[in-house]
């Protein structure tokens, strides 16, 4: 499986209170259990900054990914990014495989 991490900037009106950002979350992840079980959920952060949230998550390929992105954004009004990310290990043995 590939990792995934998801940056998430939601509109202004998609939190009204303190209980709709609970409420939002678990309709998303719901949605995210039915829509894409093969997605599994690695962390999740707040942020300060340009962006609201950031997901890390695996998925078996880009369109389940995909999937995951178009649902967030569905919910919450959001715009987000999704980059894959490679963990360090297998990025030292991809470099090995380079023939200088």
């Amino acid at each position: 499986m590939a990792n995934y991490v998801l940056l998430t900037k939601l509109s202004p009106e998609a939190l009204k209170g303190p209980l709709t950002a609970q409420e939002l979350s678990h309709a998303v992840n719901e949605k995210i259990k039915t829509s894409c079980p093969e997605a599994k959920w690695i962390a999740n952060y707040a942020l300060l900054g340009p962006y609201d949230y950031l997901d890390i998550f695996e998925a078996p390929n880009d369109g389940v990914a995909t999937k995951v992105a178009m649902i967030v954004r569905s919910f919450g009004h959001a715009t987000t990014e999704t980059w894959t990310a490679t963990p360090w290990d297998q990025f030292l043995e991809l470099m090995k495989q380079i023939k200088a």
